[in-house]
């Protein structure tokens, strides 16, 4: 898909979330929406649901969730009535616990570690659905790379990656999800990262 990336986002820059998936929906000939169920994905999730109610809900479960996580996870695909794809690692985590662990970011196993967890699941899941359009809930102030993305954004295989609410704080993604009634968890582990800034090699 050709688009000019900087014409589009100043197209889009004041628009409001629900405005933003719409046009990023027009434009799609197969949409995506990737989560994991970290706080706030619900946003997102509303939102773009809203709009194509039967998208294609990836979701790559490292297997290691919380519980609050998994439960967190069930409440939504059901009121939200989610099109869940999921995808998980090929080896079960017993399995990787006796062989892996769960080795430190300056493990010299990390990378193996995350790529079995993250990388592979997700590449199997783009490269069995395809879509030209995916929509994350990336946001800026997240990490140094987030800033440097803006709303609409073109992954390294060619992918429009749409961030609704890029420019959104959790004070506005609360008054969201107060507005909508929706749930929210704060209880979460992701097992590839050290701090909620760093970046889980997904989105580079």
């Amino acid at each position: 898909m050709n688009l000019n990336i900087e014409e589009v986002n100043e197209f889009l820059s004041d628009k409001n979330p629900l405005d933003i998936v719409k046009w990023a929906v027009s434009i799609a000939e197969n949409p995506v929406v990737t989560t994991n169920f970290r706080p706030y994905e619900v946003a997102i999730l509303n939102a773009v649901t809203e709009v194509k109610q039967d998208i294609k809900v990836i979701w790559c479960d490292t297997g290691y969730n919380t519980v609050q996580t998994y439960k967190h996870a069930e409440e939504i695909i059901e009121k939200l009535n989610l099109n869940i794809q999921l995808y998980v690692p090929k080896q079960t985590v017993a399995h990787r616990n006796v062989v892996l662990g769960v080795p430190s970011i300056d493990d010299k196993k990390h990378a193996l570690f995350t790529k079995q967890v993250k990388l592979e699941p997700f590449t199997r899941a783009i490269k069995e659905h395809q879509p030209d359009v995916w929509f994350t809930n990336l946001r800026k102030g997240q990490t140094a790379f987030r800033n440097s993305i803006n709303i609409v954004s073109q992954s390294k295989d060619g992918i429009i990656k749409v961030s609704p609410f890029y420019n959104w704080s959790e004070k506005d993604l609360d008054t969201y999800l107060e507005q909508y009634n929706l749930p929210n968890e704060f209880t979460y582990f992701d097992p590839t990262k050290v701090e909620s800034n760093r970046e889980c090699g997904l989105h580079i």
